[in-house]
């Protein structure tokens, strides 16, 4: 089998070295792919967003099988695009990749389906969303740009002046171009918040370990959002009661309403969480793997990923019994001086052995370069490193020791990982 992977980050290595472990499969290929991808994949440079030279590439190379995994070629249809050559994929089509790519859709489709989520308004324009704020007077706020954001176009504003501040970054300035065109201003929920990622076919939902990502980018939660600092999983806020109730009320009443609205979704659908003091509220949909999510959910599947995949692609997903390790996981991201905001690349990496990795533990390269034999960094989260342990405790421990010995120059990391659970679990 000839498998090609979609994508450039660590979650792309993460789905990367799962596969590996298929037999079947005797070559994976990954577009445009990193310098640590480039030791577990064959590298091809064609842009994750190149629709039409992605599925030109798969036919002419004879591909058995592509997996799609970032939010923006989903939502602007590869799978669609890939499948019309008789190529299977795994990952939604791009009518039900708008449950990402739209949080307008999202939201509405909550509120028409009985789907529990924060109360909301969507505007289009700038000054009428802002009167409403501050017409309500109720902080803090949140403030989402309806379309995709690279994961940071949620503000959440703790005064009037915060808010004038959001809806100017998104609908005037537009900070994240069309995206912010439309924003959804909704209730502040409180509560813990829970990742949980789910394989569906369209017909059967199997939800995979929960786990807990880390936005902000600096201890305490403080500082600016991010795509992740990091992650652990499971979660200990997400109990068995409450795994019930969110597929009763939750994970199975989406798929019902996606099947509703003609927009049948199969692949990885990923549910963002709040454990509110009424209950679990969604708090938004993503149509893929979530990322730092996948680096700690993966290394915990004992089941054969590529099964799985084939299983959502063809609809026969019930008939696969997926089991998950005991054990936790963890993952620090090691990121560059400066990011979420400019920072520098192209310094080394020291602490790596020739393919990137480091004994005990796993090393998901999200952006980095391979260069003379060295490995250099090449984006803004650069490295996660993940560790399992027969506790939290355990893999946070395996994980920051790790840290300790891998790093560059003027790297920046959170100290804080899994720290409010720690000691919970």
């Amino acid at each position: 089998m000839k498998v090609l992977v979609v994508g450039s980050g660590g979650r792309e290595h993460a789905v990367i070295r799962k596969l590996k472990e298929n037999k079947t499969i005797d070559r994976i290929i990954c577009a445009p792919g990193n310098g640590g991808i480039s030791a577990d994949a064959e590298c091809v440079n064609i842009k994750a967003t190149d629709v039409a030279a992605m599925a030109e590439y798969a036919e002419k190379e004879g591909v058995d099988f592509v997996v799609v995994t970032p939010d923006d070629p989903l939502a602007m249809g590869m799978v669609d695009a890939i499948e019309a050559k008789g190529i299977p994929c795994f990952g939604p089509s791009k009518a039900a990749a708008v449950i990402e790519a739209s949080k307008v859709f999202s939201k509405n489709l909550m509120k028409k389906y009985g789907i529990p989520t924060a109360s909301y308004e969507v505007f289009e324009e700038a000054d009428k969303a802002l009167q409403y704020i501050l017409d309500k007077n109720e902080y803090p706020a949140v403030i989402k740009a309806d379309g995709l954001a690279l994961g940071k176009g949620v503000l959440i504003a703790k005064d009037a002046a915060e808010a004038e501040e959001a809806v100017k970054e998104l609908m005037i300035d537009q900070s994240f171009g069309q995206a912010g065109s439309r924003v959804v201003v909704e209730e502040f929920m409180t509560g813990p918040e829970v990742s949980v990622l789910a394989f569906t076919d369209g017909k059967v939902i199997k939800p995979m370990v929960s786990s807990m990502d880390h936005k902000r980018a600096n201890d305490n939660d403080e500082g600016l959002n991010t795509g992740g600092m990091g992650t652990i999983a499971p979660s200990p806020f997400y109990t068995k009661e409450i795994a019930e109730q969110c597929m009763k009320e939750i994970f199975l009443p989406t798929v019902a309403a996606m099947n509703a609205e003609g927009r049948t979704f199969k692949g990885c659908l990923y549910f963002g969480l709040m454990l509110t003091p009424k209950g679990p509220r969604v708090v938004e949909y993503n149509c893929r793997f979530g990322d730092p999510e996948t680096q700690v959910v993966l290394p915990l599947l004992k089941t054969d990923l590529f099964t799985i995949m084939q299983a959502c692609r063809n609809g026969s997903l019930q008939d696969v019994e997926i089991e998950w390790s005991e054990e936790a996981c963890a993952c620090v991201i090691e990121a560059s001086g400066g990011y979420p905001q400019s920072y520098q690349k192209g310094y080394e990496i020291h602490g790596l052995d020739e393919n990137g990795q480091r004994a005990g533990v796993i090393i998901y390269h999200a952006g980095t370069r391979r260069e003379d034999g060295k490995y250099l960094t090449n984006g803004g989260r650069v490295l996660g490193i993940t560790a399992t342990g027969a506790t939290l405790k355990d893999a946070l421990a395996k994980a920051y020791e790790a840290v300790g010995e891998i790093g560059f120059k003027d790297m920046h990391y959170r100290t804080d990982i899994g720290g409010k659970v720690r000691d919970l679990v």
